[in-house]
This record gives structure tokens, sequence and C-alpha cells, in this order.
């Protein structure tokens, strides 16, 4: 017994001797983390359980999930109604963005793969977008969104058709909102989605071929399957921007026409540093829709790996 002990204590320290060199490079990655995400996360949850005062700390109470009820339960509470008109649309934009925001870089990804001519042209061409910031697209496409002077609805009189109002009118604001995130973000998932047509196994589509399958065939039943673990990556992250989603919506609408864009974070901000904040609130607002985020990436996690076992 007592050998049997040493020499699991010695199998032990064998484990974390060849193991060093892997923890220290993992340290500062593990120290950042845990001081941008893991402590504020922590933070976020104690606030939201106390009526928070920024300004007068000795005034805060602590009032166990009070902030939580107001936002989910009590309908007579204007954040109640702040929770759930931005949470219902954040859910607009996640629900009819992602298919887009995953189908169109698959599609690009796909024409790239066949390496036509110029195809490093177009692949930077694409991907340049992605290295932007928010505020540079944001300049870029109210100049050609705008009603009154913008350069599309130029083009449109000029052409003898009518403005579109696209930045002051549904569903215009959202179609405006999508194509500006799906222009901006889809080099990421083109890229990750690129990686992972050149580890596919060439050999598989010749065989499909003498058998005699057609394109959609082989997409179906080789493609895909064989995408699994990118397609699971491209889609957690995502739904989490989508979630995320501020930039758009507040310099391109401000959140109109009639609060109809004005998504979940834009509540959040104001409540969390606003000069009528409400900082238990907000976080109750935040950790809430964190959980939602977290449970919706489970899911697709659980959905994508059972099918690419199938």
């Amino acid at each position: 017994m007592q050998f049997s002990l040493e020499r699991k204590k010695s199998r032990r320290k064998r484990i974390l001797k060849d193991n060093l060199a892997a923890y220290s490079f993992l340290l500062p990655y593990l120290l950042i983390f845990s001081i941008f995400f893991i402590f504020p996360f922590i933070y976020g949850l104690i606030i939201s359980l106390f009526d928070w005062s920024i300004f007068s700390p000795e005034d805060t109470v602590f009032i166990g999930f009070e902030n939580f009820r107001k936002i989910w339960f009590q309908d007579d509470s204007i954040y109640y109604l702040y929770f759930w008109s931005g949470l219902k649309n954040t859910l607009t934009f996640v629900i009819f963005s992602i298919p887009f925001l995953v189908i169109v870089p698959l599609f690009l990804s796909i024409l790239i793969d066949n390496e036509p001519r110029g195809f490093k042209f177009f692949r930077t061409i694409l991907f340049m977008p992605t290295v932007l910031s928010i505020s540079s697209i944001i300049l870029v496409w109210r100049w050609q969104l705008n009603t009154n002077g913008g350069f599309i609805n130029s083009l449109l009189l000029q052409f003898g058709f009518e403005e579109i109002p696209f930045l002051v009118a549904q569903p215009w604001a959202w179609i405006s909102i999508i194509v500006v995130t799906i222009w901006w973000t889809m080099g990421t998932n083109m890229v990750i989605f690129g990686a992972g047509l050149k580890n596919i196994d060439r050999t598989l589509y010749e065989a499909a071929s003498i058998d005699g399958a057609n394109y959609a065939q082989t997409f179906r039943y080789i493609t895909l399957p064989s995408l699994a673990p990118q397609m699971l990556i491209v889609m957690i992250m995502t739904v989490l921007a989508s979630f995320s989603i501020y930039g758009q919506p507040q310099l391109l609408t401000s959140g109109g026409p009639e609060f109809t864009t004005t998504v979940l974070m834009m509540r959040i901000r104001p409540l969390a540093i606003g000069p009528q904040s409400n900082p238990g609130v907000a976080t109750a607002m935040a950790v809430s829709m964190g959980m939602i985020m977290i449970v919706i990436s489970i899911v697709q996690a659980k959905i994508i790996k059972r099918r690419g076992d199938a």
C-alpha cells in the first residue's frame, strides 16, 4: 500500500515536471484572463445583489435578487421594459443575422478554396474590413446609406427611383445593420472555414466522384461533416458577438426608428455609467444576458457535435 502511494506521488511529480514548460506559457494568459474576465464577472455578480450607489458608497444596500426580480418579473418597472425590449431587439438581430454571417463566409471560402485566378487578391480584399474599427466602418457606410445625399440614394435618384430610408425606417434599418455587420465581420469566419477546407482529404472527393455523387451530395456528406469543428467555433463566436452588438445600431441608427434597434447593450451602458445610473440593475441585466448566451452556446455545441458524429 505504501509502495503504491509513493508510486502515485512519483508519477504526479513526473507529469508536473514534463508539463512545466506548458504551464509556464499558459500562466500569463491565465493571469490576464483572471484579471479581465473572472474578477470582473465575480465583481459584477456581487454588484447585481446590491442597490449600488457609485457616488455614495455608504448608501449601498444589500437587496439579494431584487434587481433580477425587477427586470424579469416586475412588469410595472421601467427596468422590466428596458430589459425585455432590449433583449427582443437583440434576439431579432441574432436570429436574422446568424444565417448570413455563417452562410456567406462559407460560400466565399468554398469559392476561394477552388483557387481561381487572382484568389489571393480577393481573399485579401474580403478580409480587409475585419481589421478596421467600428467607427471607420460606420463612417463609410453612413455616407453610403444616408437618406439625404447618400451615395446609394443619389444613384437611385439618377436612375429615376425613389430614395430608400435605410437608417430611419423599418425593415431597412435592420437590413442596413445586418449588411454592415456581414461586410465587417465575414473575413474572420471565411478564414476559419478556409483552414478547415484545406484539411479535408481530397481523396474523399475523388472517391465520391467515381461513385457518381454530384456536388450537392459531396457538399452534404463530405464537406459539411468535415467542417464540424470549424462550424462549432464559428457558430459560438458569431452568436456571442451578435448578442454583444452595440456599435452598429448605436452609431448607425442611434437605436431608432422608435427604439426598434435599441439592443440590450444600449440599455445596459447608460444604466451602468450614465447620469441616472443604477449599476445593480445594469449588472443584473448583463449577468442575465451572459447566462442566456452560455445556455445557447452549450445547446449549439451539443447539436453541432451530434451532427458531426452522425
